[in-house]
């Protein structure tokens, strides 16, 4: 597909029509930036790509999306509205055809195939807001292929290099029983980052063993956190927490006490937590390009590897979809072919 898109791109630009490429337009009109920032701002937008970005961030906030999700979308959404509203193109008439052209532009450019396919999703959502509110008949995204991305599987901890990791962190001040706590219950209960910096006292239900989640599209799943999560989330409760809380005792997520506080006593944000991972990791002689997301990796391979269902991390994880969840097989195998070919005499 992405040579497919080359080709129209080419194509374009024999047939005279150097401005159907993204970023190489007329002169003075924006370029496309790599990292997918708008071309220019919305309300320079004319009114029906205003009013289609909009429509799509409230169709968004009624699913529950989250707010990164509907941020990356409307910058996404709008470097195209201002690609189409620069050719006197209307949301209702963009064609299959252009989008091509639009997409062809953006490999032409040098974008990588994940950033195609990042775009057409964000194009997804727009055009399925238009016809589900009457402003368009059928999606031309809908006949889109995303861009064949290369398979990789995701970063993963041995067990054992988890436990250098958390043995690592020692209990003898606040910030040290915070860490603790945080990576030992990220890892315990297959956290993503945000997820570990959106906790709030009353999601945590030690007597029961269990974690309130909020995960993305707002779903809720319940947890359940182990002995090594529970005993070192009690000492973070007891002598950890209300060192910290004193900083600011209005510390609040919501209306509601936030959990994990930094050191002034606020909430944590998701560049603090790998930070502290990152300090621990070096502590403990690990890789440093080893992110939050790694012990949520290492959280599903290590319960597939000890005999777990397929179904029961996909729900422990939050996955909507268990096509998702399938990748931690893919991890599985890798780790058997990496033993076989290490151990058989004859591999």
């Amino acid at each position: 597909m992405q040579e497919g898109w080359r080709s129209l791109a080419a194509n374009a630009l024999l047939m005279g029509r150097p401005t159907d490429q993204p970023g190489r337009g007329d002169a003075g009109r924006p370029r496309e930036r790599r990292d997918g920032a708008s071309a220019e701002p919305v309300e320079a937008l004319p009114a029906p790509w205003r009013e289609a970005l909009a429509l799509m961030d409230r169709d968004l906030r009624r699913r529950g999306a989250a707010e990164r999700t509907r941020r990356a979308y409307g910058v996404d959404c709008g470097h195209f509205a201002s690609w189409a509203a620069g050719r006197g193109i209307a949301p209702a008439e963009v064609t299959l055809r252009l989008l091509r052209l639009y997409l062809a532009g953006l490999s032409e450019a040098g974008a990588a195939p994940s950033t195609g396919a990042r775009k057409l999703a964000a194009l997804r959502a727009l055009f399925a807001s238009q016809r589900e509110n009457g402003a368009i008949a059928q999606s031309p995204a809908d006949l889109l292929a995303a861009p064949k991305r290369p398979s990789t599987l995701p970063k993963v901890l041995k067990a054992r290099e988890v436990e250098r990791l958390l043995d690592g962190i020692p209990a003898d001040e606040p910030l040290a029983l915070r860490d603790r706590a945080m990576f030992e219950l990220a890892y315990a209960c297959g956290l993503r980052a945000q997820e570990v910096a959106s906790l709030g006292l009353h999601d945590l239900e030690l007597d029961a063993e269990q974690l309130r989640v909020e995960g993305k599209g707002s779903k809720t799943r319940f947890v359940p956190v182990g002995e090594a999560a529970g005993g070192a989330m009690r000492d973070y409760l007891e002598r950890g927490r209300p060192a910290l809380a004193e900083a600011a005792p209005a510390a609040r997520r919501g209306g509601e006490e936030t959990l994990f506080l930094s050191r002034s006593g606020r909430a944590l944000s998701t560049s603090d937590v790998r930070r502290r991972l990152g300090r621990w990791l070096a502590r403990a002689g690990l890789p440093g390009n080893v992110s939050p997301h790694a012990l949520r990796h290492s959280f599903a391979t290590h319960l597939l590897e000890g005999g777990a269902d397929l179904r029961a991390i996909q729900e422990l994880l939050g996955h909507s979809s268990i096509s998702t969840t399938q990748l931690y097989t893919r991890v599985e195998a890798a780790r058997l072919r990496s033993t076989y070919a290490h151990s058989h005499p004859r591999a």
